[in-house]
């Protein structure tokens, strides 16, 4: 999953410099919301880890 939010970074920061403002903010904003999605399921991970020992 975090491999699709530095995918999206990229492409966000490509498409930024190239002058595509729409789709660099829908990029950015992709990644972002996978980026929070990624660290919800981490700090889940996390706990039921440490709570299984």
């Amino acid at each position: 999953m975090l491999r699709w939010v530095i995918i999206f970074i990229i492409v966000a920061i490509v498409a930024a410099v190239l002058g595509f403002t729409g789709i660099a903010g829908a990029a950015a904003g992709i990644a972002k919301i996978i980026f929070y999605i990624f660290i919800v399921l981490f700090v889940v991970s996390l706990i039921s880890h440490l709570m299984k020992k």
